[in-house]
């Protein structure tokens, strides 16, 4: 499993359109589920600040890869598009399953 973290923190008074367009069902899940190697997204808030973290999982590394390579413009479009949702964010990184 490849696993991509992100860390957001939302603009004020849009958490909840934040939620709906970054959590498991999102427009981000729709756009990533175009592709057979992705295997889902997880949205976590913290419990002491105003920040959230995604976390989206594919079959490899690879499969992200030819994903953003065949959707470059969509992702490209959308990331736009959710600029307005937030004030930060910020790569954690990518990880493998041990």
């Amino acid at each position: 499993m490849h696993v991509i973290l992100w860390e957001f923190e939302p603009r004020a008074g849009k958490e909840a359109e934040f939620e709906r367009a970054y959590g498991a069902h999102g427009e981000w899940a729709k756009l990533f589920g175009q592709s057979s190697g992705y295997r889902g997204t997880e949205l976590l808030k913290s419990t002491i600040g105003r920040t959230y973290l995604t976390v989206d999982c594919w079959i490899s590394a690879s499969a992200f890869t030819d994903f953003k390579r065949q959707w470059y413009a969509q992702y490209q479009a959308l990331d736009r598009q959710m600029e307005s949702l937030t004030d930060s964010e910020r790569s954690i990184g990518e990880y493998e399953s041990v």
